[in-house]
């Protein structure tokens, strides 16, 4: 297993490869939307996912300051983080 150190940072270099606003990709197989929303001074940032078709959802807001913070919405940090790392956006 990865240290956690390393887990973070592949999450926020993941995360930062999503653009602002709606896409489309494919997670654990099956396709998803997901739309992002950041802050004009880059502090949060929202992200809203819906498995098409289906009723899965994966939604978070990350707050950034001398420590960030991850705050799932109503769902364990794992998917969320899982997410971020395994979403392969449409080309």
């Amino acid at each position: 297993m990865k240290e956690n150190n390393a887990i973070v940072s592949d999450f926020e270099h993941k995360l930062a490869r999503f653009s602002s606003g709606y896409v489309e990709g494919t997670f654990d197989g099956r396709k998803w939307g997901a739309s992002v929303r950041r802050s004009t001074d880059g502090r949060r940032l929202s992200l809203f996912a819906e498995e098409l078709g289906a009723t899965d959802i994966v939604s978070f807001n990350l707050y950034r300051g001398p420590r960030s913070f991850l705050k799932p919405c109503e769902m364990s940090s794992a998917k969320v983080v899982r997410f971020v790392l395994e979403f392969q956006p449409d080309t």
